[in-house]
């Protein structure tokens, strides 16, 4: 006989299913929306937050770190809308839709600065006018259990929908920027579906930054679904405030011959797990998913992957990097699961990272699941210290230590970056790490 032990629930546990319950009889209504809430409330009953048990979660103990869950914000008033325009920074020529506290401020975005051929509607808009854009709400859902997207799904409602026509080039970015400006700990869940037409090409960029000293947590996905011939360059600038909780899940299909071009770029929370499932659907696909990670004092950065193979003919490319100073922890897992059919597959994932302290801690968690005999697949991860001869190379120049070894890990960071196609992007990522480099110098 086979006895199933769940431990019981933790405060924070209940409360979140308290608050669970709640949202959704406030928000009852008729349809499949009320229904994924449901199922993901249902999930998160069964389940709870991941542990240290959960092999995905190995590294990650939700459970253990998280103690309590803030209320959701109100819609925000002026003061707060100019305080959270003041964190976001710049993307030259893109049209910017805003989020202050995991609320979309309609004041602050502009929908009607989006490319001919972009449209963009609230979330909760598209849901009510069943826009098709609704109907791809959790059709992305990963085949395992994910507390913090379990989450974000069961308090679904606040979000964008944005829909880029076939054959459409988009002239501008769309930047969609997410501010935690108050003072107050606040939890935000917001989602964002995108649909790609076929041959349609678009940047997207997400940029998340927060107060420091403010323990509020935040929680955004992403539904990106790419259509056949599509390209699509997305840019994710994860600045959250130094107390801060960061989950980030970005779902993911793509078509025949449809490209993907990901950066992402984690230098902030005090906790931050960002989570990637990506599917490839059509043949002759291209994914290049690739990021740094810049950790220092006691904060936590974890980034997992998994890329699954479906069809033949497709190609992956993964590169992290990830830099920690002082009693910073990286993790890195990253999954490249090839299926029967997906003969003809190249797939390369690589994390590299860099200690700059005897106290910091690298997990690298690379994994190759391949069911096709005929394939090209390799992993790789590597951990060290700055080279010491590079290093006394410099310093005989004349450079001050801080100075060179700043030097040294802007050449070890910009192998990733260098793969951002706009070069107005490029140097947007190049200043923010920049300015993190410099603290350090100072």
């Amino acid at each position: 006989m086979t006895i199933n032990v769940r431990p019981a629930r933790t405060a924070a546990e209940e409360a979140i299913a308290a608050a669970l319950e709640a949202s959704i009889t406030a928000e009852a209504g008729q349809g499949r929306i009320p229904e994924i809430r449901r199922a993901a409330r249902d999930a998160f009953l069964a389940n709870g937050l991941p542990s240290r048990r959960v092999e995905e979660w190995k590294y990650t103990d939700l459970r253990a770190a998280i103690r309590d869950v803030p209320n959701r914000a109100p819609a925000p008033g002026a003061v707060e809308e100019a305080e959270a325009a003041a964190l976001v920074p710049a993307v030259p020529n893109a049209a910017r839709i805003l989020f202050v506290n995991g609320v979309l401020s309609r004041a602050g975005s502009d929908f009607a600065a989006l490319s001919e051929g972009v449209t963009g509607l609230p979330l909760e808009s598209a849901i009510a006018a069943g826009d098709p854009l609704a109907d791809r709400i959790n059709a992305l859902s990963p085949s395992r259990y994910d507390g913090p997207l379990a989450l974000n799904t069961g308090f679904l409602g606040e979000g964008v929908a944005l829909r880029v026509d076939a054959g459409v080039k988009a002239a501008r970015p769309v930047h969609i920027a997410h501010a935690f400006p108050g003072a107050e700990a606040v939890s935000g869940f917001t989602r964002t579906v995108v649909v790609v037409g076929a041959g349609a090409e678009v940047t997207l960029v997400e940029t998340f930054a927060g107060r420091d000293g403010v323990a509020y947590q935040s929680n955004h996905a992403v539904e990106l679904v790419v259509g056949d011939g599509a390209i699509v360059n997305l840019v994710r600038i994860q600045e959250e405030g130094d107390a801060a909780f960061h989950f980030g899940t970005l779902m993911l299909e793509l078509g025949r011959e449809a490209k993907l071009n990901l950066f992402a770029l984690a230098q902030g929370a005090a906790l931050a797990r960002y989570n990637v499932y990506g599917r490839f659907e059509g043949t002759g696909a291209h994914a290049g998913i690739r990021g740094a990670t810049l950790a220092r004092g006691r904060q936590h950065s974890d980034t997992t992957l998994v890329i699954d193979h479906a069809v033949a003919h497709g190609e992956s490319r993964e590169l992290f990097k990830t830099v920690l100073a002082d009693d910073a922890h990286g993790v890195f897992q990253g999954k490249i699961v090839v299926r029967r059919a997906a003969q003809k597959t190249d797939g390369r994932m690589m994390s590299q990272a860099l200690l700059l302290s005897d106290r910091a801690e690298m997990d690298n968690k690379p994994e190759l699941e391949i069911f096709a005999d005929d394939v090209q697949c390799g992993h790789g991860a590597t951990a060290g210290a700055l080279d010491r001869s590079m290093l006394f190379y410099l310093r005989s120049r004349g450079l001050p230590e801080k100075e060179a070894e700043m030097l040294l890990i802007q050449a070890f960071l910009g192998e990733a970056v260098e793969y951002v196609e706009d070069a107005d992007l490029r140097d947007v990522l190049i200043e923010r790490i920049s300015g993190w480099l410099e603290k350090r110098v100072v």
